[in-house]
């Protein structure tokens, strides 16, 4: 089910640009329920929908930030160290395409790429684990390679120099809250998938197309 933001803009696209975590891999649920885990350990008790709210679609230095404020004191380069295998058994266990991504990119035939808050070791592994990394090899773009990261639009906008497209003419699917406001701010079709972690009331923004099933992105695109 999608729910239409706005009217379609009349230019033709020429990019889909996807974040990674929750749009073409299932690893948001996998990273919040033990996200949850490890800031309890840290002394901060926080609940699934609170981490959504504040960490899904940032930087891991962006959670360290906030950690830190909240703590009071400063956190050394490695704190994550000791939960990295925690994140990894689980990554290697659960770790899904989100239903529907491979049928959607079998059925778009303009240019994509991948621009992620995550790094690129990252998507490398969780791309690699559920053999969409070849789609992608090339046209993967991570948040270390500009100053700002989301909700800022400079990741976006950096793809979409890299692959050659004007910002009006590229699509931008996300699944989280400052995702969207980076589509928004780039000036480019925002798609947001509310099949993830995130409610479709949070990813709501006017212009935005809200839907919940992969299956409907081409269909979708085709008439942005």
């Amino acid at each position: 089910m999608s729910e239409r933001g706005s009217e379609p803009s009349g230019a033709p696209l020429a990019l889909v640009i996807f974040d990674c975590d929750g749009v073409l891999v299932d690893s948001e649920r996998i990273a919040v329920r033990i996200d949850v885990q490890v800031l309890a350990v840290m002394g901060w008790a926080m609940s699934e929908e609170e981490v959504v709210e504040r960490f899904v679609g940032r930087t891991d230095e962006h959670m360290r930030a906030e950690l830190e404020r909240h703590l009071g004191r400063s956190l050394a380069p490695d704190w994550d160290a000791p939960y990295a295998e925690r994140y990894r058994e689980a990554i290697d266990r659960e770790l899904r395409p989100v239903t529907g991504i491979v049928d959607a990119l079998d059925r778009i035939p303009i240019p994509t790429c991948v621009a992620s808050s995550g790094s690129h070791d990252k998507m490398r592994m969780t791309l690699g684990r559920t053999g969409l990394y070849e789609r992608f090899a090339g046209r993967i773009f991570s948040t270390s390679e500009v100053a700002r990261s989301k909700p800022a639009p400079d990741l976006f906008l950096h793809a979409a120099a890299r692959m050659g497209a004007a910002p009006p003419a590229c699509a931008v699917v996300e699944d989280s809250a400052a995702g969207v406001e980076a589509g928004v701010a780039a000036g480019m079709r925002v798609f947001a998938y509310s099949g993830s972690v995130t409610p479709g009331a949070r990813l709501a923004r006017p212009g935005v197309v809200v839907f919940d099933d992969m299956r409907e992105l081409p269909a979708l695109l085709e008439s942005a």
